[in-house]
């Protein structure tokens, strides 16, 4: 018997390669995968979710964040500060994480990601304190528990501020120990299996904080490994302006002459931190008309504030209309950046961010109903993104619930919010 059906939905929207978009639809999964999409009529299954009144979605592909961040969050002395100074600021207040911290951190900001609808989300950990322990596995652990799909990153720093880079002295390692770490970690954590709940990639933290050694030997170790590549790269002027100066061309020839423009490397879109940082407007709409897989990402709890993927989505849509003219953007444009686009950024077409047979049963049940409704009865998929604000009824990863009603499955919020509360207090307490 099937394990699980969603059944009596408003629209499904398949997002597959035809775009399929199925009324009165249902969707059968059985072994943590899609068996089955349809209308009418659905197959018996041991559990039944009715989805009357909603919107039936891939679940949403998170493809940027900084999960220690939360700990930091709306921080006051940092609101006002471009990209450049809201990191020297913020550095020594990081440089005191720990694998508790790491743990606590992570498992909130997955919570808040579920809560939006997220069920696959990557992480730019790159602050690494000495003798913090292990954060990367910290991480994944607290990933496990929350039961969110996970796409970590090995990240990196090796320039401190006396050899020309942002950080502090004590989160930097050298050129070798971070490659040592970096293959250490894929062995350890990497599963290439069809439906992994668990990936890595290898991720530098920015030009103005690694060598170009280290960018040219990690692009090197990612095609040893065959795992993908991430970095922060040409986010705003000053970004721009130190690749002229220390490297002689622009960021994009840059990337080029260290190995890092090739399909490994993905783009993220973060509108609401761009906005926050002043960093400018993405050019989305050209970068898919490119050709160029883009996914959405919410950025770091001390840019973005908000963890919401439903809300970037919102933003994608409304800053591709002012960059590139109301007709450019459509809420089904930010629907599929927010979930086959991330899904080619993590390497994983086909199998995330698509409901189709064969496919990984991440989905998000969106209700359409109630006074941030009323009306919207042309387009559910429009009405999705254009109404609201909105969070998921249901989150749903490899066939399982993390939220139900709109509320977390787990027991252990409570507690967790107690314990986040007293670990942002301690950070915050190092501010100088």
């Amino acid at each position: 018997m099937t394990d699980l059906v969603i059944t009596g939905a408003r629209c499904v929207a398949t997002v597959d390669d035809d775009r399929r978009e199925i009324g009165d639809g249902w969707v059968a999964v059985t072994d943590g995968l899609i068996e089955a999409v349809g209308d009418g009529a659905p197959p018996d299954a041991a559990e039944v979710i009715d989805a009357a009144d909603c919107l039936v979605t891939p679940g949403l592909i998170n493809t940027h964040h900084h999960l220690y961040q939360n700990l930091t969050r709306a921080f006051p002395p940092m609101t006002d500060k471009p990209l450049f100074g809201w990191l020297q600021s913020l550095y020594p207040l990081w440089a005191t994480l720990d694998s508790e911290s790491v743990y606590v951190s992570t498992w909130v900001g997955l919570a808040e990601l579920a809560l939006s609808g997220c069920t696959t989300s990557s992480d730019h950990l790159y602050l690494h304190p000495r003798g913090a322990g292990d954060l990367l596995g910290a991480e994944i652990d607290a990933a496990r528990a929350v039961g969110l799909r996970f796409h970590p990153t090995h990240g990196s720093m090796s320039l401190s501020q006396k050899d020309g880079g942002l950080p502090p002295d004590d989160v930097v390692a050298d050129d070798d120990e971070i490659l040592a770490a970096s293959e250490a970690a894929v062995s350890r954590h990497h599963d290439r299996s069809w439906g992994a709940m668990t990936q890595i990639a290898l991720a530098p933290c920015s030009p103005f904080s690694v060598t170009e050694a280290l960018m040219l030997r990690t692009a090197e170790l990612a095609e040893r490994l065959d795992v993908r590549l991430h970095t922060h790269f040409a986010e705003n002027d000053e970004d721009d302006a130190f690749s002229l100066e220390t490297f002689g061309c622009r960021p994009m020839e840059y990337l080029e002459r260290t190995g890092w423009a090739t399909d490994r490397t993905w783009v993220a879109h973060c509108p609401s931190s761009n906005m926050i940082l002043a960093s400018g407007i993405s050019p989305v709409v050209d970068l898919r008309a490119a050709g160029v897989p883009v996914g959405l990402g919410v950025d770091g709890s001390s840019s973005a504030d908000s963890a919401s993927l439903w809300l970037e989505a919102r933003q994608a849509m409304l800053l591709a209309k002012l960059r590139s003219g109301a007709g450019a953007s459509t809420a089904r444009m930010a629907l599929e950046i927010a979930t086959r686009g991330g899904a080619a950024c993590l390497g994983r077409s086909g199998e995330l961010g698509v409901i189709e047979p064969g496919a990984v049963a991440d989905l998000a049940v969106w209700s359409l109903t109630g006074p941030a409704h009323a009306g919207a009865v042309a387009d559910p998929v429009e009405g999705w993104l254009r109404c609201g604000p909105m969070s998921a009824r249901d989150t749903i990863v490899a066939g399982r619930s993390v939220v139900r009603d709109g509320r977390l499955v787990s027991g252990e919020v409570e507690a967790m919010l107690r314990e986040h509360d007293r670990l942002a207090r301690r950070m915050q307490r190092t501010a100088p």
